[in-house]
């Protein structure tokens, strides 16, 4: 078990490193989570710590169906909330990013959802990056908007606040992450050209099943 807590731990401070280093956060802001597989509990991130100083001790250990923390020194983010609301309704999800990459958060505060308008955006989400309604940071309702915006998809916009990617892993979520505020992007420079043509419904649903099912050398869990 020790072990397995540990192997956790450094997936998410690898990616929560990367999340910083990449610009997708800033300072101390943005959170990750994963599950510890056959466990009811989760690593998460702490709160107000430096990601450039962030050490693998500074990781706390929460319990899901209660919000306690059973192993750690520091307090647990101030959004565990948001992804205590996620990793209960999705099964299928053992990690969750929350970043503000600057293009999907000029996004989010004018309520605009990215529509899927390249391969790897659908690919990985499944879909457009729906807003969820606003509510404020680190309460019940803001993981309750987000759960019912995202959907079975992998990625949300939080009303004036950010972007949450989710994943079977978190390396999965961090490229989530990155695919969205790439397609944010493309998309902000297709609307100053003219009218972005976005994918059918049915070209969005191919690729997202050949995405989860075919690419890649080893078939991905979801």
């Amino acid at each position: 078990m020790e072990t397995q807590v540990r192997e956790i731990k450094e997936q998410v401070l690898q990616a929560a490193k990367e999340m910083h280093e990449q610009g997708l956060v800033v300072s101390v802001w943005g959170n990750l989570s994963a599950r510890i597989p056959e466990t009811d509990q989760i690593v998460v991130t702490p709160s107000g710590v430096d990601y450039r100083t962030m050490q693998i001790d500074d990781l706390v250990v929460v319990e899901m169906g209660t919000g306690n923390v059973i192993e750690g020194r520091l307090r647990p983010t101030s959004e565990l909330a948001l992804h205590l609301a996620i990793l209960k309704a999705r099964s299928d999800v053992n990690a969750v990013m929350h970043t503000h990459s600057i293009y999907a958060s000029a996004c989010s505060t004018v309520h605009k959802e990215i529509p899927p308008i390249v391969e790897d955006l659908a690919q990985v989400v499944g879909g457009s990056v729906s807003v969820a309604r606003y509510a404020l940071p680190g309460t019940p309702e803001l993981g309750a908007c987000a759960v019912k915006s995202l959907g079975r998809k992998n990625a949300v916009l939080l009303s004036n606040h950010g972007v949450v990617g989710v994943g079977p892993n978190v390396m999965e979520a961090l490229r989530v992450c990155q695919i969205v505020e790439k397609g944010a992007r493309i998309f902000a420079i297709a609307k100053t050209i003219g009218s972005p043509a976005l994918l059918s419904v049915d070209d969005v649903e191919y690729l997202r099943n050949n995405y989860q099912n075919c690419y890649g050398q080893v078939k991905q869990e979801v």
